[in-house]
């Protein structure tokens, strides 16, 4: 449930509206809009409906609106207004088209720094990098860890592109939080919901991805997770269901973009790496989730991908990366939308 105040309600008004909410014993998540207070009701459903109708009739409140879908708080009907969601320079859902790049894993400081001055010469305003990577097998490599953080920070300092990485659990969690600007759930622990509910208090931005065999619904409330831990800084993120030909590593669910543009107000982004499996199909895919109406795309970018520790196949040359920004650039245009100014590599 919703209550949403008038345009002109005072700060007195939208906090006597509150208290009665947590008098009732009920949890409260508010959002300010450029225009109205929104103030979110969690909990009993009973309390809930018999509280409406005292809600209703309080000062400053225009409406009491019940929501239908069962992730609350990222739900469109919950905010009408699309969530941004800032990481350091970078805006997710604003209308320029975010692209996060850099290598799979980090596996040295020269590599690293390498791939992190090329894309960003070529536009990218956030650099990726596995410092922790959770594998199939327990006998490939699994990151560098804290000396890969260490080395993804010194790729900051030097470029100025705030740092996306993975966290696996909590103790991970902390150590990226330490050195990082935004903390990836990964598709493996999109429903390892102790994990969400800590990244959700630790309050940094979130980039959640979808699980190989999660439904639309599953992956919103995963980010309900950490929403309801009073974090709304999430980033979703398509990175494609599991295959069955073997033609590709998984298969992206372009459709997944409008449907959840639609269904929530957080930014949405597409992974196309992850779903190509293959450089070759990355570019298309990319193309194709920007005019979808993507909020960005992450991409993995590697120096020398043939000799790549993990995932060398899907990672597209950084001559390659140059030219997916231009074509990016163009059909963001097209839709009415842009990117960073983009430069020849």
């Amino acid at each position: 449930m919703i209550v949403i105040m008038q345009p002109g309600a005072d700060l007195a008004q939208t906090e006597s509206v509150i208290q009665r909410v947590r008098d009732a014993g009920l949890s409260v998540h508010r959002s300010e809009g450029v225009m109205r207070t929104i103030i979110g009701v969690i909990g009993d459903d009973s309390t809930k409906e018999q509280l409406r109708s005292m809600l209703e009739a309080m000062d400053g409140v225009e409406r009491v609106v019940k929501v239908l879908q069962p992730f609350k708080l990222v739900s469109r009907e919950y905010l009408q207004e699309n969530t941004v969601v800032d990481v350091g320079n970078a805006r997710f859902g604003g209308p320029e088209v975010v692209m996060i790049a850099g290598p799979c894993s980090v596996e040295s400081r020269d590599q690293t720094l390498t791939v992190a001055r090329a894309v960003k010469a070529a536009g990218a305003t956030v650099l990726r990098g596995g410092a922790f990577k959770p594998r199939t097998s327990p006998y490939s490599f699994q990151g560098l860890e804290e000396e890969g953080l260490r080395i993804l920070a010194d790729a900051r300092a030097e470029t100025g592109l705030p740092v996306v990485t993975e966290a696996m659990d909590s103790r991970s969690l902390e150590l990226v939080l330490r050195y990082c600007n935004m903390v990836q759930i990964g598709a493996r622990n999109m429903q390892n919901y102790t994990l969400l509910r800590e990244a959700g208090r630790a309050g940094a931005p979130v980039l959640l991805k979808r699980g190989p065999s999660a439904t639309l619904e599953e992956f919103l409330l995963a980010a309900e997770y950490v929403a309801s831990e009073g974090n709304g800084k999430i980033v979703l993120c398509e990175r494609g269901l599991r295959a069955f030909d073997g033609y590709t590593r998984f298969t992206l669910d372009i459709s997944a973009v409008p449907v959840l543009k639609k269904l929530t107000h957080l930014p949405v982004i597409v992974d196309p790496s992850h779903a190509a499996g293959k450089r070759d199909y990355v570019a298309p895919l990319a193309r194709a989730a920007v005019a979808a109406g993507a909020d960005g795309l992450i991409v993995e970018v590697h120096n020398e991908p043939e000799k790549a520790l993990s995932d060398g196949p899907q990672q597209l040359r950084e001559a390659e990366f140059g030219e997916l920004m231009r074509k990016v650039a163009t059909i963001a245009t097209a839709i009415g939308r842009t990117v960073p100014a983009v430069s020849r590599v």
